[in-house]
């Protein structure tokens, strides 16, 4: 049985990166009390036996929890070779495309054999999160000509971006691949691939779980300039996006990234599909207690355009202060969903489908009436998402008939999650949820509840919207 965590009142989701430091059972049970709900696993900074690790003490913290296994992606790193390169401003250095390559004196290599053909004189070269700026002034056959723009050191297995350039690397590398496999033979719930620049990036990963069988979600990380100019075929295709404001925010003039994000969300909400704002979300707080002003009004911000979950990087992952950054972005959470207002009008994709009009109905009635929940059964997490895509202000509560879906419904904004076994009439459903929120104090006899469900099996998809107090569906089902 999966353990009991405090019921938080949030209803936007917090995802926390994990690594080998910060993995113990005892330290994830005090995320998941301060309001965790989904784990990341970083795989750019890990191998897969310290992952099994990870997973193990996830699960023996609470084996109920959500889990989400970020690829490393298609991206360029300066060589794991040789020492670092320090360069001062207006030094010229080299680079070359070899990753077995030694970095030394004025020559860097870099991990992609193609790098210095694909790469056009007069462009900027970024690396280390931007720490070192390059301009690509003349090139060779085997090598980039750059001149330093700050000075600074070039280390090892640092990351290189060069933005309005889309390199033909891979979408998948070696590395992904194996994640991706051992990610189905553990059952994880989510797969985030970085640096996604065209829906068949997501479409590869989905082929490979397909042949698999598994139902694992896809949520792809946008990362650059590519991916943003082509977010809809993106959306489409993914179970979820992440704005990756890290490297977005190097490929991409800064000033740009608030309105990215923005259009991003609002894309994703209209679409049903959960959206993740990542990076540097409580940065000041991997060294002090306490955030920033503007860091507290960027957790607001995303709240307040509807973000499904935030994400918490080096905070938890290295931080000397985690648990007080989940507990800050939780209080600011809460504090900032006391002003979240409904979508009810807003044009939505399939709007003609039966689903997408019991779903408005359900918040439509819950902005007039004095209901107290939502309840919905769902088979692939797909009614839940509807109804959370209009950001009403009522609890919802999934009844789910995989433990896997439960899980995944860990992603999607305001959706408190339950397993069900499948009944054979919609009474049997009924009856069961109702015992069970009751059981939980969710609700009381006399409260008034909206139940979507479907009257042809679970696997018929959603039919009917029925608005009544507890006491008379429980009294009626059992009558």
């Amino acid at each position: 049985m999966p353990k009991s965590f405090k019921t938080m009142t949030k209803r936007t989701k917090i995802i926390a990166t994990i690594s080998p430091q910060t993995g113990a059972p005892e330290f994830l049970s005090q995320l998941f009390e301060a309001g965790v709900n989904v784990i990341r696993i970083n795989t750019a900074h890990q191998d897969i036996d310290g992952a099994k690790t990870l997973i193990n003490n996830i699960r023996n913290a609470n084996n109920a929890a959500a889990i989400l296994v970020d690829t490393k992606g298609p991206e360029v790193r300066t060589s794991s070779f040789g020492v670092p390169v320090k360069v001062n401003k207006g030094d010229r250095i080299f680079i070359k495309g070899d990753k077995n390559g030694t970095c030394e004196c004025n020559t860097v290599f870099v991990n992609y054999d193609d790098f210095v053909n694909e790469i056009p004189i007069g462009n900027r070269v970024l690396i280390d999160d931007g720490d070192i700026e390059l301009m690509v002034i003349d090139k060779n056959d085997d090598a980039l000509i750059c001149e330093v723009k700050n000075s600074g050191e070039i280390k090892l297995r640092k990351g290189v971006n060069v933005p309005g350039v889309e390199l033909k690397l891979p979408a998948i590398s070696d590395k992904d691949r194996a994640f991706i496999e051992f990610a189905i033979e553990s059952e994880l719930d989510f797969i985030a691939h970085s640096f996604v620049q065209h829906a068949s990036d997501i479409l590869e990963i989905k082929a490979l779980l397909n042949e698999k069988q598994s139902l694992i979600k896809v949520i792809a990380k946008i990362e650059n300039q590519t991916g943003v100019d082509n977010i809809d075929a993106i959306i489409e295709v993914s179970d979820g996006i992440m704005v990756a404001r890290g490297d977005l925010g190097i490929e991409i003039p800064i000033e740009r990234i608030p309105v990215i994000q923005r259009e991003i969300v609002r894309k994703c909400v209209r679409m049903n599909k959960p959206v993740i704002i990542a990076t540097q979300m409580l940065h000041t707080m991997i060294t002090n207690p306490r955030p920033t002003r503007a860091e507290v009004t960027d957790v607001a911000t995303a709240v307040h355009e509807k973000a499904d979950a935030l994400m918490l990087s080096g905070e938890t992952a290295m931080g000397a202060y985690p648990i007080e950054a989940v507990n800050v972005m939780t209080r600011v959470i809460c504090e900032s969903e006391k002003l979240l207002d409904t979508y009810i009008l807003r044009p939505r994709i399939a709007s003609n489908s039966v689903l997408s009009v019991l779903a408005q109905a359900a918040v439509s009635a819950c902005e007039t009436l004095p209901i107290k929940a939502i309840i919905v059964d769902t088979l692939t997490g797909r009614t839940a998402n509807y109804i959370a895509a209009y950001r009403g202000k009522t609890p919802v509560y999934a009844f789910c008939y995989s433990e896997m879906v439960r899980r995944q419904m860990a992603l999607t904004f305001g959706v408190e999650a339950y397993t069900i076994n499948k009944k054979d009439s919609r009474d049997r459903f009924l009856t069961e949820i109702l015992e069970r929120l009751i059981a939980e104090n969710k609700v009381a006899l006399s409260d008034t509840v909206t139940v979507i469900g479907g009257s042809f099996g679970p696997t018929n998809g959603a039919s009917f919207i029925t608005i009544a107090s507890v006491e008379n569906l429980a009294y009626y089902n059992k009558s």
